[in-house]
């Protein structure tokens, strides 16, 4: 659980930015996929009030767990489906890892130029965090996030059936994860990681 502290009224603008990007690349993906469908229902676009769900965004500030409004698609109208569902699901996580680092190079080059305040590193550092968690969290496998569309345009189509018949129940097994800390221990040390990576990287330029 969040609780209550300093860092609430920064927490905003940081989840602003991590929805905002996730489900605008999804967006993007999906148009340059060949779907028009996101375009058509005005979520391309970098406006978070086209991407949120009220509550989803209250649960995310609150309890570290919530949801936006996800970005429809017509897999019919790729040029290549399989292809196209996952670039599609990769798009969000992908982006949310590219902003990760660019926050993290933005942080870095202003903290050489001492203009880093402490009310623009929080913001900043609320953003990186969020950023790598939410790429990593849409990664895992169970419906309905991403990873598990990736992985079931992945397997072969017989088996990708058999996947696909614990969507209705991916929710609740997902809630279950989470409430049993498995969530937690299987990304937190990936995003671990992928912190050091990023850091690494760009120390050695800055």
């Amino acid at each position: 659980m969040f609780g209550f502290d300093q860092d609430m009224i920064f927490r905003i603008p940081a989840l602003l930015i991590a929805l905002t990007i996730h489900e605008y690349a999804h967006a993007r993906a999906a148009v340059w996929m060949g779907d028009p469908t996101p375009k058509f229902l005005g979520r391309l676009t970098l406006n978070p009030i086209s991407h949120l769900d009220p509550i989803g965004l209250l649960m995310l500030w609150l309890v570290q767990f919530g949801w936006a409004k996800p970005v429809p698609i017509n897999p019919n109208n790729f040029r290549e489906w399989r292809k196209g569902m996952i670039l599609v699901s990769f798009a969000g996580p992908g982006s949310n890892i590219l902003m990760a680092f660019i926050v993290a190079l933005l942080m870095a080059i202003l903290g050489e130029m001492q203009m880093l305040s402490s009310w623009v590193y929080a913001i900043l550092r609320l953003t990186y965090v969020y950023n790598l968690i939410f790429a990593i969290f849409n990664l895992v496998p169970v419906p309905p996030l991403d990873g598990s569309k990736i992985l079931s345009s992945l397997l072969p189509a017989r088996y990708s059936e058999i996947f696909d018949r614990i969507e209705p129940y991916g929710t609740f097994i997902l809630i279950g994860l989470i409430y049993l800390g498995i969530i937690g221990t299987i990304i937190y040390p990936i995003t671990s990681l992928l912190d050091i990576i990023i850091r690494t990287v760009i120390h050695i330029f800055i």
